[in-house]
């Protein structure tokens, strides 16, 4: 598991809460029939990031179009819905004015990581992927296709009108899905009452620079028990992300998750923490920290009404092999296995009552 708070704001995404999570392993065949709300960016930036080649090079098609995400798309939500889960893909929309500086590190990180990837490719060094992998963007353009194949293999999903984690938790609190999924506990923060992690990695997974290969499991994390657990209330749970660091705000340093939660417990309300970390540790809070401590309370939603439909093949084929030069005879397999878990898995109903 990665160590996130070792590592810089701009290299990590997503709040740490790991050291004071009880996560659940359990299998995908336990989620048939469920509707599952995926972060969309989250995942197709894992696509980018581990769908390449040997050197740390993306997938391309003949015309040098990058296809690691399309790939990602096909074969990771075969996988899904062979097994019976309808998922429902959650695309980010305008994020919050306050996000601008993270955006802004994040995109100097990937500059300097493609310095580093250029480097270690001329020079033949090791790790030259590791580098790659830091470098992943996602365009219009990859957003634009991953919805269109997303709507011919019959899964819907749905614009965000700010954080796609944010629609997605709103859409599990509404129970208009079973749960969100994401591989940041950000979703816990906003109020999912329950979070799947490892969704689209389950399986067997190489570890970075060894020979050596480790299974993946789903993960499940219940939001009533984490603030049951630590005895702390939603609010509390906020507060104990932004002495950490979020997306949106500079953790405190010197402040750990542990810590963090101790502090939260002692002070108790928002106001009292913040003043007691400016205090204790000297910390200068971004002068719009209540901003974002109102929007994990209360984030921008929209009412969603997900509706799944049959895999249009001739479509996918169009996109996919025509179009990006993928193997005709894979993308039918793929399709037939996803129509396959539909008809077998989908709560044990005919492919006619799946929609």
């Amino acid at each position: 598991m990665r160590i996130l708070s070792k590592k810089k704001k701009s290299d990590r995404m997503g709040v740490d809460l790991s050291p004071i999570v009880e996560k659940h392993e359990i299998t995908l065949e336990s989620l048939a029939g469920k509707k599952i709300a995926i972060d969309a960016h989250n995942v197709l930036y894992q696509f980018l990031a581990s769908i390449r080649q040997p050197d740390g090079t993306p997938l391309m098609d003949f015309s040098g179009n990058i296809t690691s995400h399309l790939s990602g798309l096909l074969y990771r939500n075969e996988r899904i819905v062979e097994n019976g889960i309808k998922p429902v893909y959650v695309f980010d929309g305008s994020p919050p004015a306050f996000k601008e500086k993270t955006i802004e590190e994040r995109r100097k990180a990937k500059e300097e990581a493609k310095e580093k990837w250029e480097k270690a490719l001329a020079l033949e060094e090791e790790g030259a992927k590791t580098y790659a992998q830091a470098t992943s963007k996602l365009t219009e353009e990859m957003i634009a296709e991953s919805k269109e194949l997303l709507s011919a293999m019959g899964i819907p999903y749905v614009q965000a009108p700010g954080e796609g984690e944010a629609q997605a938790a709103c859409m599990a609190k509404k129970g208009q899905v079973y749960a969100s999924a994401s591989q940041d506990y950000d979703s816990l923060l906003f109020g999912s009452p329950l979070l799947i992690r490892n969704l689209s990695i389950t399986g067997k997974r190489k570890l970075p620079r060894k020979d050596q290969y480790v299974i993946v499991y789903p993960e499940q994390v219940f939001l009533k028990e984490l603030l049951e657990k630590n005895e702390i209330n939603q609010e509390q749970l906020i507060a104990l992300g932004v002495l950490v660091g979020t997306d949106f705000n500079e953790g405190v340093k010197g402040i750990g998750p542990k810590t963090a939660l101790k502090i939260v417990k002692e002070q108790k309300e928002f106001e009292k923490i913040l003043e007691f970390a400016s205090e204790k540790y000297k910390h200068e809070f971004e002068p719009y920290i209540m901003d974002v401590f109102e929007y994990f309370l209360n984030p921008p939603c929209v009412d969603a009404q997900p509706k799944w439909s049959a895999p249009d093949e001739e479509r996918i084929v169009e996109i996919l092999v025509k179009r990006h030069d993928f193997s005709e005879e894979r993308v039918r397999n793929a399709v037939e296995k996803m129509v396959k878990g539909m008809e077998e898995k989908g709560s044990q109903e005919k492919i006619s009552k799946w929609f």
